[in-house]
């Protein structure tokens, strides 16, 4: 298991904390993670890291899908992983219909079928073995639809790049996350439960059967986003983490449509998930906080002394999980897990 740290994407003023990558590079990390929603992009952030760091893997968690081509995709990873020296990991997601429609103004549509057409077309490119053309239900290149002039041509990427570059699928859906299974090096979901890890796992192993040749957890990044928060007083801790739950649980999507409320509800947690969006949404977000249960934090947060952290820390060396990361942490934080975990 590595250790990573997912840097803030919220920010109204985008900015890196160099000195607090640069301080993970030293002791151990493995990756820095940046994402994007409808604000800072992802690979900005990601450059101006990789030019101030020489070992640290850089990841996207994620690149959204509706926001650029396939084309385009490639030609930033090859770009940047070229950069680098070989350290980015491209993570890739749909997002959201709110985002896709409402921010990119491109239909959300099938996101299962527009991701293994996009990643599909991204592997092309990446591998460079011929003119790409691809002819799908969501993509077609060279265009030949209304209004194409005729005149598109495949076309050869003329810079080279890795044809094993390392995509991860964002992903905490059942057929989500078996799509990621099938045709993703890795997946990276929020959220998740140790104690129930069987809903991640469960739909993964499908999607490995669907790829054959063995795959499985040896081959296969379960990237396990955790909220740390160290303190004495292990109810405030815990008070710390819940905004943010609430806020994916009761916020992040609509309410018949919301992966992470969906996700909390296959943990157990159908009451308290429902009663969090209701509150949320109805834009009583104090109350949808303190709706969220102590035993969800303390199944999908680390939380309290360093006794206590270190402790339930154990529970993921259990699970298949290959990369560790530590959501917008303090300085402190990082020194604490490293002295943790590495």
């Amino acid at each position: 298991m590595r250790l990573a740290l997912q840097l803030d994407s919220t920010s109204p003023h985008p900015s890196v904390d160099v000195a607090l990558v640069q301080e993970a590079e030293r002791l151990g990390y493995g990756v820095v993670w940046t994402s994007e929603a409808y604000g800072a992009d992802a690979v900005t952030r990601l450059a101006w890291i990789g030019a101030l760091t020489s070992k640290i893997m850089l990841g996207t968690s994620i690149m959204q899908i509706p926001g650029r081509s396939p084309a385009n995709t490639a030609m930033t990873a090859i770009t940047l992983d070229a950069l680098s020296d070989g350290r980015l990991i491209l993570g890739l997601g749909t997002s959201g219909p709110q985002v896709a429609e409402g921010w990119h103004g491109v239909r959300f549509g099938k996101p299962l079928g527009v991701t293994r057409e996009y990643i599909t077309i991204v592997r092309k490119i990446l591998a460079r073995k011929e003119p790409v053309s691809f002819q799908g239900k969501f993509f077609r290149l060279p265009y030949d639809g209304p209004d194409a002039t005729g005149l598109g041509k495949p076309l050869r990427s003329t810079s080279h790049g890795r044809a094993d570059l390392p995509i991860y699928l964002a992903a905490i859906g059942p057929k989500n996350l078996e799509l990621a299974g099938e045709i993703a090096d890795g997946v990276i979901p929020y959220l998740v439960s140790p104690e129930h890890i069987d809903v991640l796992t469960r739909p993964l192993q499908a999607g490995f059967a669907k790829a054959g040749g063995g795959k499985d957890f040896s081959r296969f990044d379960l990237v396990v986003g955790v909220p740390v928060v160290p303190g004495d007083d292990v109810q405030a801790c815990r008070d710390k983490c819940k905004p943010a739950i609430a806020l994916y649980v009761g916020g992040m999507g609509a309410r018949k449509q919301n992966f992470y409320n969906a996700n909390m509800r296959r943990c157990g947690y159908e009451e308290a998930a429902e009663k969090i969006q209701n509150l949320y949404l109805d834009g009583k977000k104090d109350l949808a906080t303190a709706a969220v249960p102590d035993t969800y934090v303390d199944e999908v947060a680390l939380c309290g002394p360093k006794a206590r952290i270190r402790d339930r820390f154990q529970r993921y060396k259990k699970i298949p999980v290959g990369t560790l990361t530590l959501r917008r942490p303090e300085l402190a934080t990082v020194r604490l897990m490293a002295e943790i975990a590495l």
